[in-house]
Parts: structure tokens; C-alpha cells; sequence
């Protein structure tokens, strides 16, 4: 690849830290540590559950960062599902990764730009959504996340139906005081305990 503007650099961001964290898992497992956890900035890839847990908690919250008191329209699936608010799942030997624009966007006149680039477009998505895939490795989850955010929540959400062993949640902002949730219809079946 060349980069023709001086100042221009790439981010592997979107698909290397789901491969890194991965990797790291791997080199504790040749050392004998199967019971690990490894956060890569936010992509978590994770081994055999803590000693008499029944996995990994992980907290997924629909609600992006700023989204104040916004209300949660119902989840969106194939096959429909009931409204999800805050949630814990209990997770083993799977990796979680979200992509989105809640930390890294800009506003240039008036119009926000995600870090995300659609590459039909070369431009930063203008959709704010938030992506967050459940997969069986660290790589697939980090890049899926990404993808399913070019794809949009719709498309996006029918396209992780057909991919095994992976599950996805999705936030989209629509309008100033509603946040559509969308979820893949394995999602909900998911051992799933609400937030207090």
C-alpha cells in the first residue's frame, strides 16, 4: 500500500486486535494457562471460565456513550424479540468485539463522520451505530463488527444469521431521542441474566 498525502496513515485497529488478542490466548494455552482473559482494547477473547464460574461475565449495554435519556425502541431480528436493556452473558472459549463510532468520530460542517470507512465510498459512515459480535475467535468477531457496520443494522443483522457460531447486537441512532436495537435471533437464547 502507499499513502500519497504526507501526514496519511492506516489503522489495523478494525481486524489486528481481535488477531492479537488471539494470539495471546494461544501463547497462554502452549504455557499451560487455559482459564485467561485477554482484553485487546476493547476486543475480548476469552479461554475456560474462571474457577467455579460458569464463564466469563461479560456486560454488553445497548446504550452508547452520550445517548442520555433516549428511549430503546424494541429489537429488531428475523424472527422478533423482546426489548433489551442492559445485559450479562456468561461466556467460555468465545471472543466479543464492538465497533462504532461512540469514541472516534469527527463533525465536519455540521455532519458527523465515524472512523469507519465504507469502502463502496472512501467516506466515514454517517450512521451512528454500535455493533457488537459474539464469535468463536477473536479475528472473526473484530471483523465481523466492522462489516456488519458498512452493512448497516439491517442488512447486517440477516448476514450474521447465516454465519455459525456468531451472534450480534446492534444499536442505530434514529433521530434525536430514539436508539433502535437489532439483534441476530441466537442472540436472545444466549444465557443472559439482567442487570440490576
Amino acid at each position: 500500500a502507499r499513502l500519497k498525502v504526507e501526514g496519511m496513515r492506516l489503522d489495523l485497529g478494525g481486524i489486528a486486535k481481535g488477531y492479537i488478542a488471539d494470539e495471546a490466548l494461544r501463547v497462554l494455552r502452549e504455557h499451560g494457562v487455559n482459564r485467561a482473559l485477554v482484553d485487546a482494547g476493547g476486543d475480548v477473547v476469552m479461554g475456560d471460565g474462571p474457577p467455579g464460574e460458569r464463564g466469563w461475565r461479560v456486560t454488553i449495554n445497548p446504550m452508547p456513550p452520550g445517548t442520555g435519556n433516549r428511549s430503546i425502541a424494541k429489537v429488531q431480528s428475523p424472527e422478533g424479540a423482546d426489548d433489551i436493556r442492559v445485559k450479562r452473558v456468561y461466556l467460555t472459549n468465545a471472543a466479543v468485539a464492538t465497533s462504532g463510532d461512540a469514541f472516534q468520530h469527527v463533525v465536519i460542517g455540521g455532519k458527523r463522520y465515524s472512523h469507519i470507512v465504507d469502502p463502496r465510498t472512501g467516506i466515514g459512515l454517517t450512521t451512528q451505530t454500535g455493533v457488537t459480535v459474539i464469535a468463536r475467535d477473536g479475528m472473526r468477531a473484530d471483523a465481523l463488527a466492522s462489516a456488519v457496520s458498512v452493512m448497516g443494522a439491517e442488512k447486517g443483522v440477516l448476514y450474521i444469521e447465516t454465519v455459525r457460531k456468531t451472534e450480534a447486537f446492534i444499536v442505530k441512532q434514529e433521530g434525536e431521542r430514539l436508539v433502535k436495537v437489532f439483534a441476530s435471533t441466537g442472540f436472545r437464547d444466549l444465557d443472559f441474566i439482567a442487570e440490576e
